[in-house]
């Protein structure tokens, strides 16, 4: 494949090496193997980087270099029939280290991280033996790259995750998966796996699903996968095994998968990341490329996007959600927690009821449902049960569980019965007074000791706890719709929140699985008032004339998961109005009511749009009469950069308050409770690099190198463990 020399490739290694300081570096650890069969020799390569099942192995330049070695070592050899990689326990390899990235600074760094992996794993190709790989376990990126540089290909049933993921986070499979994976399953399945799955929330492929593409030559149980892959292999030393492969469609049904593949990046992104465009470009050119200079493509396009803003954003991104979210800013020291053994949850409305079955499921003990009367508190229990059933009839949740947890389950219109909680959390009807009749009436049932959290979406918290003798044990546990889905937690400090209240709040957001940050009692907290003030300058645009498609397609370049129009619908035009009104009384005309989305809730209408029967939306004439609108109408680019603009004001406003520790944490809570793209790296690296941050509070949120191309080392650690 390529004319590069050994000694050029230790070069390489040396010079990536000299980035990558901090490198868990990967060991190739040989052995002999007598395949059955044939009697001859295999050398069994198993990439280990020596720590358990916590830390997955990754493939970086001096693991690069010990593959290297192995590889080379058994190519010399005369006496061996056959080459196979493998993995230690749970991984063959989760992709690329990516711990360097930040410190390159020219193109020609990139282009020698890129060149390293075609060389290295085009020895497996080029070897004068049959080659193997032996997928036991987690293959991302170049981790699945390498199996396909192998001449055959086995998988355990059990092998989590099989992803070519680079698209999700700006890159593109560089180490030969752009060239070699539609030339084994053909243009249709490679444009599933490479852009497709990557871009509907980093999808990953099952390994029946490996094997049914053609992926994958055969699939073994995990109890005995390497004896009978190694069998298999023997086999086909041996000549008594032919695999048969289906014929690749290089006819138009090649070009008909990329222009699939453009038309689904649209729709996702609208352009607003490169990656998955240069990675259809490359695709496309694989039907007819010779490899040398398919692997020279993917070098040129690789090396781009190591450089790109969007790339680096994107390991931003990944690095908040991997590493900050797991320590959140200002959490206090967990041994400070109250233990829960009991927990109330007053209301029995849709939200309450999932958090019920949120706190059911994963602390597993018992939970109450209060309500008015018995008829909600059924409604409450029948939520909860109806859940249970589901996973009790997808056979992901054994009649023992569920039993128990319908037995941990109960439900009372009597708050008495919450005097054993160790925590009762309210999701009544959103109005303080309301909420402050209920803590009024709980401290009366509950000890002095048991947590009060209140899931108010923008009401204030210290407000709540004014009037309770023991203020300091509320606490603001906002959680999003739908609850089991939504990973982001705001956990609210009132102004007398304790030590032990927020370190028992911050325990339980382990506990059910979120993501939790700190935030400072203040309406709308971060992530509603973000959105809020967003949809309020669309909004206000439509009131000023512009029409009502142009508002809403506005922000549809940044490739949000949905546009603003389509969002109020899901969360309902009274409840934006409601939020909306609550932070016009605290923070005044930076959030203007629209009086026609009062108009809009008066009517009670629940969207601006009604749909037609191929659910397209329309704007319908009862709902366009309901609307009073000016004569001063905008571009989609003006209410794009109008939004973006108060955005930036009101990010700067947040940080100047101290709502958060960092602008971290508030791109932490726009991408986890807002789905906000990960090529966009957040809100922050996008006003940034966009010259918005700038241009409105003169300044930018990030230092450079921090979620950009640096112009020297990042003291920022990047992300790892990636494709």
């Amino acid at each position: 494949m390529t004319t590069m020399t050994d000694r050029d490739l230790e070069q390489l290694i040396d010079q990536a090496s000299a980035l990558s300081e901090s490198e868990m570096v990967t060991r190739a650890l040989s052995r002999d193997v007598v395949l059955p069969h044939a009697g001859s020799t295999l050398v069994l390569i198993t990439l280990d980087n020596g720590h358990d099942h916590t830390k997955p192995t990754i493939l970086g330049p001096r693991g690069l270099g010990n593959l290297n070695a192995a590889i080379d070592a058994a190519r010399q050899r005369d006496d061996v029939a056959g080459i196979a990689i493998t993995g230690k326990p749970f991984f063959l390899a989760a992709g690329a280290d990516l711990t360097a990235v930040p410190k390159i600074t020219e193109r020609s760094q990139s282009k020698t991280i890129t060149k390293i992996g075609h060389a290295v794993f085009d020895k497996l190709h080029s070897a004068a033996v049959p080659t193997f790989a032996f997928i036991n376990g987690l293959a991302l990126g170049g981790g699945l790259e390498v199996a396909l540089h192998c001449d055959y290909r086995t998988v355990s049933t059990t092998a989590a995750g099989l992803a070519l993921p680079e698209c999700f986070l700006g890159m593109l499979p560089g180490w030969g998966g752009a060239y070699l994976l539609p030339n084994l399953i053909g243009a249709d399945g490679a444009v599933t796996v490479i852009i497709e799955n990557p871009l509907s929330q980093n999808k990953m492929l099952k390994p029946s699903q490996a094997y049914e593409l053609g992926i994958a030559d055969v699939i073994f149980d995990a109890a005995d996968f390497l004896e009978r892959s190694l069998d298999w292999a023997g086999k086909v030393v041996a000549g008594t095994l032919a695999v048969d492969r289906r014929e690749v469609d290089r006819g138009p049904a090649w070009d008909a998968a990329v222009a699939r593949g453009k038309a689904f990046a649209d729709q996702k992104i609208s352009g607003a990341a490169p990656a998955p465009y240069r990675a259809l470009e490359l695709i496309s050119a694989a039907r007819t490329a010779d490899r040398v200079a398919a692997f020279a493509a993917e070098d040129e396009a690789l090396a781009d996007l190591l450089m790109s803003p969007e790339l680096r954003s994107s390991l931003y991104a990944f690095d908040l959600v991997q590493k900050r979210a797991k320590r959140p800013a200002g959490a206090p020291d967990p041994r400070l927690a109250r233990p829960l053994t009991q927990v109330g949850v007053v209301g029995a409305g849709l939200m309450a009821s999932q958090l019920a079955w949120s706190f059911l499921r994963r602390l597993q003990v018992p939970v109450i449902i209060c309500d008015l009367d018995r008829e909600r508190v059924q409604s409450g229990l029948d939520y909860v049960q109806a859940q249970i059933d589901k996973l009790l009839a997808t056979k992901r949740m054994s009649p023992d569980e569920a039993n128990r947890l319908r037995a941990l389950l109960s439900g009372t219109t009597d708050q008495a019965d919450f005097a054993g909680c160790d925590l009762v959390i309210e999701a009544v009807y959103e109005d303080l007074s309301v909420k402050q009749q209920v803590f009024g009436e709980l401290v009366q049932h509950v000890s002095d000791t048991c947590v009060l959290a209140t899931n108010t979406s923008s009401l204030s918290v210290t407000a709540m706890a004014s009037d309770l003798a023991h203020p300091e044990r509320v606490v603001g546990l906002h959680f999003f719709n739908p609850v089991a889905v939504m990973p982001l937690l705001e956990v609210v400090r009132a102004e007398r929140t304790n030590e032990a209240t927020l370190a028992t709040a911050f325990k339980v957001a382990k506990e059910l699985k979120k993501s939790a940050v700190l935030v400072k009692d203040a309406a709308g907290f971060v992530f509603n008032r973000l959105l809020i003030r967003m949809m309020a300058e669309v909004i206000q645009a439509v009131d000023e004339g512009t029409p009502i498609p142009v508002a809403d397609g506005a922000l549809r370049p940044l490739g949000l998961p949905m546009p603003p129009f389509v969002l109020m619908q899901l969360v309902g035009p009274a409840v934006t109005l409601h939020v909306t009104q609550t932070l016009h009384d605290a923070f005044g005309e930076r959030f203007p009511v629209s009086p026609n989305l009062k108009a809009l809730v008066g009517a009670g209408k629940r969207s601006v749009y009604d749909w037609t029967a191929e659910g397209k939306p329309y704007v319908s004439a009862e709902t366009q009469a309901l609307l009073t609108v000016g004569d001063r109408p905008s571009t989609a680019d003006q209410v794009r950069l109008r939004a973006l603009s108060a955005m930036a004001e009101e990010i700067a406003v947040m940080l100047s308050q101290g709502v958060v520790a960092a602008p971290m944490d508030i791109d932490l809570c726009m991408i986890l409770g807002g789905g906000w793209p990960f090529h966009l790296g957040g809100i922050t690296p996008y006003l940034d690099r966009e010259g918005i941050s700038e241009k409105v509070v003169g300044h930018t949120f990030l230092p450079a190198g921090v979620a950009s191309v640096a112009d020297k080392p990042s003291p920022v650690p990047s992300a790892s463990a990636v494709g």
